[in-house]
Protein backbone atom coordinates (compact mmCIF):
# COMPACT_ATOMS: atom_id res chain seq x y z
CA UNK A 1 0.00 0.00 0.00
CA UNK A 2 2.85 2.28 0.72
CA UNK A 3 3.77 4.77 -1.90
CA UNK A 4 7.92 4.18 -2.18
CA UNK A 5 8.27 7.55 -3.60
CA UNK A 6 7.72 9.09 0.07
CA UNK A 7 9.77 6.63 1.74
CA UNK A 8 12.95 8.05 3.12
CA UNK A 9 15.18 4.99 3.16
CA UNK A 10 16.11 2.09 1.28
CA UNK A 11 13.84 -0.95 1.21
CA UNK A 12 16.35 -3.83 1.43
CA UNK A 13 19.29 -3.04 4.33
CA UNK A 14 20.02 -5.59 7.62
CA UNK A 15 17.74 -3.66 9.55
CA UNK A 16 15.14 -4.94 7.38
CA UNK A 17 15.74 -8.35 7.29
CA UNK A 18 15.56 -8.40 11.32
CA UNK A 19 12.72 -7.16 11.40
CA UNK A 20 11.52 -9.32 9.37
CA UNK A 21 12.80 -11.83 11.05
CA UNK A 22 10.95 -10.37 13.99
CA UNK A 23 7.59 -10.38 12.62
CA UNK A 24 8.24 -14.20 11.84
CA UNK A 25 7.80 -14.52 15.53
CA UNK A 26 12.08 -14.52 16.60
CA UNK A 27 12.24 -13.38 19.54
CA UNK A 28 15.93 -11.28 20.26
CA UNK A 29 17.11 -11.63 23.54
CA UNK A 30 17.43 -7.50 24.03
CA UNK A 31 13.84 -7.17 25.23
CA UNK A 32 12.60 -7.64 28.41
CA UNK A 33 10.51 -10.42 29.83
CA UNK A 34 7.06 -9.40 30.55
CA UNK A 35 6.12 -8.99 34.95
CA UNK A 36 2.83 -9.44 36.29
CA UNK A 37 0.76 -7.10 38.99
CA UNK A 38 2.68 -8.93 41.83
CA UNK A 39 6.04 -8.44 40.39
CA UNK A 40 6.09 -4.30 39.18
CA UNK A 41 9.39 -2.98 39.15
CA UNK A 42 10.87 -0.66 42.18
CA UNK A 43 8.39 2.18 42.19
CA UNK A 44 5.24 1.02 40.73
CA UNK A 45 2.26 -0.54 42.42
CA UNK A 46 -0.79 -1.47 40.97
CA UNK A 47 -3.49 -0.35 43.45
CA UNK A 48 -7.27 -1.42 42.12
CA UNK A 49 -9.06 -1.71 38.66
CA UNK A 50 -12.30 0.16 38.82
CA UNK A 51 -15.05 0.22 36.28
CA UNK A 52 -15.98 3.67 34.84
CA UNK A 53 -18.97 2.81 32.53
CA UNK A 54 -20.75 -0.38 32.44
CA UNK A 55 -24.46 -0.66 30.92
CA UNK A 56 -25.67 -3.96 29.64
CA UNK A 57 -28.01 -2.24 27.02
CA UNK A 58 -24.88 -0.65 25.64
CA UNK A 59 -21.78 -1.49 23.83
CA UNK A 60 -19.15 1.38 25.18
CA UNK A 61 -15.46 1.06 24.14
CA UNK A 62 -12.07 3.49 22.88
CA UNK A 63 -12.38 5.88 25.63
CA UNK A 64 -9.30 8.85 25.92
CA UNK A 65 -9.24 10.76 29.35
CA UNK A 66 -8.34 13.80 30.27
CA UNK A 67 -8.84 16.29 33.58
CA UNK A 68 -10.79 19.28 32.99
CA UNK A 69 -8.51 22.52 33.88
CA UNK A 70 -12.06 24.16 33.58
CA UNK A 71 -14.24 22.28 36.18
CA UNK A 72 -10.96 20.28 37.98
CA UNK A 73 -12.70 16.72 36.95
CA UNK A 74 -11.10 13.76 35.23
CA UNK A 75 -13.01 13.30 32.28
CA UNK A 76 -13.28 9.63 30.10
CA UNK A 77 -14.73 10.47 26.27
CA UNK A 78 -15.70 6.99 24.90
CA UNK A 79 -18.30 5.78 22.06
CA UNK A 80 -21.32 4.26 22.93
CA UNK A 81 -23.92 2.17 20.88
CA UNK A 82 -26.88 -0.06 21.40
CA UNK A 83 -25.10 -3.66 22.45
CA UNK A 84 -27.02 -5.81 19.80
CA UNK A 85 -27.10 -8.88 21.88
CA UNK A 86 -29.36 -7.66 24.13
CA UNK A 87 -31.39 -6.62 21.19
CA UNK A 88 -31.22 -10.87 19.83
CA UNK A 89 -28.45 -10.38 17.94
CA UNK A 90 -25.30 -12.96 17.47
CA UNK A 91 -22.72 -10.16 17.66
CA UNK A 92 -21.44 -6.58 18.01
CA UNK A 93 -19.43 -4.87 15.40
CA UNK A 94 -17.36 -1.66 15.43
CA UNK A 95 -19.72 0.02 13.81
CA UNK A 96 -23.44 0.91 14.19
CA UNK A 97 -25.58 3.53 12.95
CA UNK A 98 -26.10 4.42 16.29
CA UNK A 99 -22.84 5.00 17.44
CA UNK A 100 -22.34 8.50 19.13
CA UNK A 101 -19.79 9.84 21.83
CA UNK A 102 -20.14 10.53 25.38
CA UNK A 103 -18.21 11.40 28.66
CA UNK A 104 -18.51 10.34 31.90
CA UNK A 105 -16.95 12.64 35.05
CA UNK A 106 -15.31 12.03 38.28
CA UNK A 107 -13.83 13.66 40.89
CA UNK A 108 -10.91 10.73 42.69
CA UNK A 109 -10.72 8.85 39.00
CA UNK A 110 -12.41 5.85 41.05
CA UNK A 111 -16.53 7.16 41.36
CA UNK A 112 -17.66 8.06 37.69
CA UNK A 113 -21.35 9.76 37.22
CA UNK A 114 -23.84 6.62 35.77
CA UNK A 115 -25.33 8.80 32.59
CA UNK A 116 -23.29 9.81 30.15
CA UNK A 117 -23.32 13.08 28.53
CA UNK A 118 -23.47 13.61 25.12
CA UNK A 119 -20.60 15.15 23.43
CA UNK A 120 -21.18 14.36 20.07
CA UNK A 121 -23.44 12.52 17.59
CA UNK A 122 -22.37 13.18 13.60
CA UNK A 123 -25.28 13.84 11.57
CA UNK A 124 -24.40 11.58 8.97
CA UNK A 125 -23.38 8.14 10.54
CA UNK A 126 -22.15 6.44 13.70
CA UNK A 127 -19.19 8.10 15.38
CA UNK A 128 -16.13 6.05 16.66
CA UNK A 129 -12.78 6.38 18.98
CA UNK A 130 -13.09 10.09 20.57
CA UNK A 131 -9.22 10.91 20.49
CA UNK A 132 -9.79 14.23 23.22
CA UNK A 133 -7.01 16.51 23.87
CA UNK A 134 -6.83 19.56 26.52
CA UNK A 135 -4.74 22.44 25.41
CA UNK A 136 -2.57 24.83 27.86
CA UNK A 137 -5.19 27.42 27.62
CA UNK A 138 -8.01 24.96 28.43
CA UNK A 139 -9.16 24.37 25.07
CA UNK A 140 -10.66 20.93 24.19
CA UNK A 141 -10.15 19.44 21.05
CA UNK A 142 -11.54 16.02 20.07
CA UNK A 143 -11.05 13.85 16.97
CA UNK A 144 -13.11 10.80 15.86
CA UNK A 145 -14.26 9.32 12.44
CA UNK A 146 -17.10 7.83 11.49
CA UNK A 147 -19.35 5.33 9.10
CA UNK A 148 -22.53 5.47 7.15
CA UNK A 149 -25.13 3.16 6.14
CA UNK A 150 -26.24 3.16 2.57
CA UNK A 151 -28.93 0.82 1.56
CA UNK A 152 -28.63 -1.93 -1.32
CA UNK A 153 -30.40 0.39 -4.00
CA UNK A 154 -27.49 3.14 -3.02
CA UNK A 155 -24.29 1.20 -3.21
CA UNK A 156 -23.95 0.71 -6.77
CA UNK A 157 -24.87 4.74 -7.27
CA UNK A 158 -21.30 5.48 -5.47
CA UNK A 159 -18.47 6.33 -6.60
CA UNK A 160 -15.67 4.27 -6.35
CA UNK A 161 -12.70 3.44 -4.90
CA UNK A 162 -14.99 3.42 -1.18
CA UNK A 163 -14.38 1.66 1.86
CA UNK A 164 -17.46 -0.59 3.01
CA UNK A 165 -17.06 -2.18 6.37
CA UNK A 166 -20.02 -5.17 6.87
CA UNK A 167 -22.35 -4.66 4.51
CA UNK A 168 -23.31 -0.88 3.68
CA UNK A 169 -21.60 0.67 5.91
CA UNK A 170 -19.53 3.09 3.87
CA UNK A 171 -16.38 5.20 5.64
CA UNK A 172 -16.83 8.95 6.30
CA UNK A 173 -13.51 9.58 7.56
CA UNK A 174 -12.42 11.95 9.91
CA UNK A 175 -13.65 14.90 11.65
CA UNK A 176 -13.11 17.40 15.05
CA UNK A 177 -15.16 19.20 17.33
CA UNK A 178 -13.77 22.00 19.67
CA UNK A 179 -14.75 22.96 23.43
CA UNK A 180 -13.68 26.55 24.83
CA UNK A 181 -15.94 26.18 27.94
CA UNK A 182 -14.78 23.13 29.41
CA UNK A 183 -16.89 20.54 27.21
CA UNK A 184 -20.40 22.25 28.01
CA UNK A 185 -21.08 23.03 24.54
CA UNK A 186 -18.94 21.87 21.35
CA UNK A 187 -18.42 23.19 17.83
CA UNK A 188 -17.73 21.89 14.83
CA UNK A 189 -17.46 19.40 12.77
CA UNK A 190 -14.01 20.96 11.62
CA UNK A 191 -13.25 18.29 8.45
CA UNK A 192 -9.31 17.90 8.06
CA UNK A 193 -7.96 17.71 4.84
CA UNK A 194 -7.77 14.33 3.00
CA UNK A 195 -4.43 12.96 2.93
CA UNK A 196 -2.69 13.23 -0.62
CA UNK A 197 -2.17 9.65 -1.13
CA UNK A 198 -5.65 8.58 0.31
CA UNK A 199 -7.38 6.17 -2.39
CA UNK A 200 -10.71 6.17 -0.84
CA UNK A 201 -13.82 7.84 -1.43
CA UNK A 202 -16.55 8.79 1.10
CA UNK A 203 -20.32 7.92 -0.13
CA UNK A 204 -21.03 11.52 -2.08
CA UNK A 205 -18.19 11.12 -3.70
CA UNK A 206 -15.48 12.80 -1.97
CA UNK A 207 -11.96 12.16 -0.53
CA UNK A 208 -12.14 11.04 3.11
CA UNK A 209 -10.66 13.92 5.26
CA UNK A 210 -7.70 12.52 7.43
CA UNK A 211 -8.59 10.48 10.34
CA UNK A 212 -7.15 8.39 13.46
CA UNK A 213 -7.25 6.76 16.30
CA UNK A 214 -4.91 8.07 18.71
CA UNK A 215 -3.13 10.65 21.18
CA UNK A 216 -2.53 14.15 19.63
CA UNK A 217 -0.23 16.74 20.97
CA UNK A 218 0.56 20.22 22.25
CA UNK A 219 4.02 20.91 21.16
CA UNK A 220 6.31 23.54 23.11
CA UNK A 221 5.37 25.85 20.76
CA UNK A 222 2.04 26.18 20.69
CA UNK A 223 1.11 24.24 17.40
CA UNK A 224 -0.94 20.98 17.38
CA UNK A 225 0.09 17.58 16.23
CA UNK A 226 -1.95 14.48 14.64
CA UNK A 227 -0.42 11.47 13.37
CA UNK A 228 -3.37 10.10 11.01
CA UNK A 229 -3.65 7.16 8.94
CA UNK A 230 -4.41 6.96 5.30
CA UNK A 231 -4.91 3.82 2.85
CA UNK A 232 -3.09 3.82 -0.34
CA UNK A 233 -2.57 0.94 -1.71
CA UNK A 234 -6.01 -0.84 -2.85
CA UNK A 235 -4.74 -4.29 -3.83
CA UNK A 236 -3.72 -5.79 -1.51
CA UNK A 237 -5.10 -2.73 1.04
CA UNK A 238 -2.68 -1.19 3.19
CA UNK A 239 -2.44 2.24 4.89
CA UNK A 240 0.42 4.54 5.85
CA UNK A 241 0.61 7.08 8.96
CA UNK A 242 1.31 10.77 8.24
CA UNK A 243 1.88 13.79 9.74
CA UNK A 244 -0.60 16.79 10.13
CA UNK A 245 -0.34 20.11 11.86
CA UNK A 246 -2.89 22.67 13.13
CA UNK A 247 -1.98 26.13 14.18
CA UNK A 248 -5.44 27.38 15.36
CA UNK A 249 -6.39 24.69 18.33
CA UNK A 250 -7.72 22.47 15.69
CA UNK A 251 -9.85 24.43 13.52
CA UNK A 252 -7.78 23.50 10.17
CA UNK A 253 -4.72 21.25 9.44
CA UNK A 254 -2.33 21.04 7.06
CA UNK A 255 0.09 18.23 6.22
CA UNK A 256 3.57 17.94 7.01
CA UNK A 257 5.35 14.69 6.43
CA UNK A 258 4.78 10.97 5.93
CA UNK A 259 5.36 9.05 9.08
CA UNK A 260 5.17 5.27 9.03
CA UNK A 261 5.46 3.70 5.26
CA UNK A 262 6.66 0.12 4.28
CA UNK A 263 6.55 -1.54 1.14
CA UNK A 264 4.69 -4.59 3.24
CA UNK A 265 3.71 -3.51 6.70
CA UNK A 266 0.63 -1.93 7.63
CA UNK A 267 0.95 1.02 9.81
CA UNK A 268 -2.39 2.93 11.25
CA UNK A 269 -3.46 4.10 14.99
CA UNK A 270 -0.74 6.03 16.14
CA UNK A 271 -0.35 8.18 19.41
CA UNK A 272 2.40 10.92 19.12
CA UNK A 273 4.47 12.30 22.12
CA UNK A 274 6.50 15.22 22.50
CA UNK A 275 9.64 14.46 24.87
CA UNK A 276 11.60 17.30 26.66
CA UNK A 277 14.44 17.60 24.25
CA UNK A 278 11.49 18.69 21.10
CA UNK A 279 11.32 15.07 19.82
CA UNK A 280 8.12 14.07 18.27
CA UNK A 281 7.59 10.43 19.21
CA UNK A 282 4.86 8.26 16.75
CA UNK A 283 4.06 5.00 18.56
CA UNK A 284 2.32 3.36 16.22
CA UNK A 285 0.30 -0.08 15.69
CA UNK A 286 0.46 -2.38 12.84
CA UNK A 287 -0.89 -5.29 10.75
CA UNK A 288 0.87 -7.67 8.40
CA UNK A 289 4.23 -7.57 11.26
CA UNK A 290 3.08 -10.10 14.26
CA UNK A 291 1.14 -7.43 15.89
CA UNK A 292 4.31 -5.47 17.11
CA UNK A 293 4.18 -2.11 18.04
CA UNK A 294 6.87 0.59 16.20
CA UNK A 295 7.54 3.93 16.31
CA UNK A 296 8.91 6.67 13.93
CA UNK A 297 10.87 10.12 15.57
CA UNK A 298 11.20 13.37 14.28
CA UNK A 299 13.98 15.72 15.29
CA UNK A 300 12.92 18.66 13.23
CA UNK A 301 9.48 19.26 14.81
CA UNK A 302 8.11 16.98 12.42
CA UNK A 303 9.39 18.11 9.19
CA UNK A 304 10.76 14.89 8.77
CA UNK A 305 10.41 11.16 10.23
CA UNK A 306 13.52 8.99 10.34
CA UNK A 307 12.86 5.45 9.49
CA UNK A 308 10.18 3.38 11.49
CA UNK A 309 11.93 1.20 14.13
CA UNK A 310 10.15 -2.46 15.48
CA UNK A 311 9.17 -1.90 19.45
CA UNK A 312 9.85 -5.62 19.85
CA UNK A 313 6.46 -6.04 21.28
CA UNK A 314 3.02 -6.48 20.73
CA UNK A 315 0.60 -3.75 21.54
CA UNK A 316 -3.14 -2.48 19.88
CA UNK A 317 -2.76 0.66 20.46
CA UNK A 318 -0.50 2.69 22.06
CA UNK A 319 -0.56 6.09 24.57
CA UNK A 320 1.89 7.73 25.78
CA UNK A 321 2.26 9.84 29.42
CA UNK A 322 4.47 11.84 30.84
CA UNK A 323 4.50 11.18 34.41
CA UNK A 324 5.78 13.84 36.91
CA UNK A 325 10.04 13.06 36.76
CA UNK A 326 9.80 13.10 32.73
CA UNK A 327 9.60 9.17 32.54
CA UNK A 328 7.01 7.85 29.86
CA UNK A 329 4.74 5.68 31.05
CA UNK A 330 3.44 3.78 27.89
CA UNK A 331 -0.02 1.95 27.44
CA UNK A 332 -1.48 -0.94 25.12
CA UNK A 333 -3.82 -3.48 24.76
CA UNK A 334 -2.56 -7.20 24.71
CA UNK A 335 -5.02 -8.94 22.52
CA UNK A 336 -3.02 -12.67 22.35
CA UNK A 337 -3.93 -14.91 25.41
CA UNK A 338 -3.89 -13.90 28.29
CA UNK A 339 -5.82 -11.02 27.01
CA UNK A 340 -5.72 -7.88 28.79
CA UNK A 341 -3.71 -4.42 29.55
CA UNK A 342 -0.09 -4.30 29.48
CA UNK A 343 2.89 -0.91 30.13
CA UNK A 344 5.96 -0.19 30.01
CA UNK A 345 7.84 2.71 31.92
CA UNK A 346 10.48 4.31 29.38
CA UNK A 347 13.19 6.70 30.03
CA UNK A 348 12.48 10.50 29.04
CA UNK A 349 13.45 10.74 25.37
CA UNK A 350 11.77 7.45 25.08
CA UNK A 351 14.63 5.26 23.74
CA UNK A 352 14.92 2.26 26.03
CA UNK A 353 11.62 0.60 24.91
CA UNK A 354 13.25 -2.55 24.19
CA UNK A 355 14.71 -2.96 27.48
CA UNK A 356 12.16 -1.42 29.83
CA UNK A 357 10.40 -4.15 31.63
CA UNK A 358 6.64 -4.80 30.78
CA UNK A 359 4.07 -4.78 33.72
CA UNK A 360 1.06 -7.23 33.28
CA UNK A 361 -1.92 -4.78 34.26
CA UNK A 362 -4.95 -7.07 33.71
CA UNK A 363 -4.46 -10.68 32.20
CA UNK A 364 -8.60 -11.29 32.60
CA UNK A 365 -9.76 -10.34 29.41
CA UNK A 366 -12.46 -12.55 27.82
CA UNK A 367 -11.89 -11.91 24.61
CA UNK A 368 -9.44 -9.96 22.06
CA UNK A 369 -12.26 -7.41 22.13
CA UNK A 370 -10.69 -5.23 24.23
CA UNK A 371 -7.80 -2.64 25.20
CA UNK A 372 -7.31 0.95 23.73
CA UNK A 373 -5.76 2.42 27.03
CA UNK A 374 -5.14 5.80 27.77
CA UNK A 375 -4.10 7.36 30.62
CA UNK A 376 -4.19 10.39 33.26
CA UNK A 377 -2.20 11.31 36.41
CA UNK A 378 -4.49 11.71 39.05
CA UNK A 379 -1.87 13.29 41.50
CA UNK A 380 1.76 13.11 41.83
CA UNK A 381 1.99 9.95 42.41
CA UNK A 382 -1.34 7.98 41.48
CA UNK A 383 -2.34 7.08 37.60
CA UNK A 384 -5.58 6.05 36.20
CA UNK A 385 -5.00 4.19 32.86
CA UNK A 386 -8.18 3.93 31.35
CA UNK A 387 -9.35 1.23 28.20
CA UNK A 388 -12.71 -0.74 27.47
CA UNK A 389 -12.86 -4.33 28.49
CA UNK A 390 -14.88 -7.60 28.91
CA UNK A 391 -14.18 -10.37 31.29
CA UNK A 392 -15.85 -13.99 30.04
CA UNK A 393 -17.13 -12.24 27.00
CA UNK A 394 -19.67 -9.85 29.00
CA UNK A 395 -20.65 -6.48 28.76
CA UNK A 396 -18.30 -4.14 26.92
CA UNK A 397 -17.31 -1.51 29.58
CA UNK A 398 -15.11 1.41 29.97
CA UNK A 399 -12.58 0.34 32.85
CA UNK A 400 -9.73 1.51 34.46
CA UNK A 401 -6.59 0.57 36.17
CA UNK A 402 -5.24 3.02 38.99
CA UNK A 403 -1.34 2.64 39.37
CA UNK A 404 1.02 4.44 42.09
CA UNK A 405 4.40 5.43 40.75
CA UNK A 406 7.14 6.72 42.58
Amino acid sequence: MINTSFSPYPLFTMKHLLLRLTALGLCLTAFAMPVSAAEMPSGVKKIKDVIIYEDPLYYAAFPSVIKNKKTGDFVVAFRRAPDRRALGEKKNYHVDSNSYLVTVSSKDGETWSKEPQLLYAHALGGSQDPCILQLRDGTLITMSYGWSHVREDGVPNLKKPYFENLTGFMFLGGYGVRSTDGGKTWEGPYYPPHIPVEKNRDPYGKFVPAYNRGALVEGKNGRVYWVAAAIDSLSPRKSSTHLLVSDDKGKSWTYSAPVGVDDKVTFNETSIYETPKGDLVAFMRTADFNDHATLARSTDGGKTFQPWQDMGFKGHPLQALRLPDDRVLLVYGYRHPPYGIRARILNAECTDYATAPEMILREDGGTTDIGYPWSVQLDKKLVLVTYYYNVADGTRHIAGTILEIK
